[in-house]
């Protein structure tokens, strides 16, 4: 049987494993389903993606990798300042708390808090890795 690669447009399935420089797991998919996913179709960061470009049918490959690369530059212009009274009451807030926020369109986006005061909460809408240091661990199952 021909060992496929991984390109653009194809049917990949995979785990993948991101771990930061100190160890701790980011996500996770070896003890449970693998992703199943068409390269480009949105599923992954292209960062992510670009990692996988080329692997093929029963490869397991680590990498590092700067979050930066994976998940985009960080934006500044993503770093908000938010009314305490525009967040609900119940909800305390410390520095690098990642939350969960419903952009004005509906849509949920993770925040990173950078800073708490009793007036307001400055977050981070970068992606939560964005600025980390990465080990992303990649099996391929099936390329199709």
């Amino acid at each position: 049987m021909a060992h496929r690669q991984v390109e653009p447009g194809r049917r990949v399935r995979l785990h993948l494993a991101i771990h930061l420089a100190d160890g701790t797991e980011a996500l996770s998919s070896f003890d449970g389903e693998p992703l199943d996913f068409v390269v480009g179709d949105g599923t992954l960061a292209p960062g992510l993606e670009a990692l996988l470009i080329g692997l093929e049918t029963g490869s397991e490959t680590q990498t590092l990798a700067d979050g930066a690369a994976v998940y985009g530059a960080p934006d500044p212009g993503l770093i908000q300042t938010i009314p305490r009274q525009d967040l609900p009451p119940e909800l305390a807030f410390a520095p690098g708390q990642v939350v969960s926020f419903t952009a004005p369109g509906g849509q949920e986006t993770a925040g990173t808090i950078l800073e708490a005061t009793a007036d307001a909460v400055r977050v981070d809408f970068n992606h939560p890795l964005s600025r980390q240091a990465l080990r992303v661990r990649v099996l391929v199952l099936c390329v199709d």
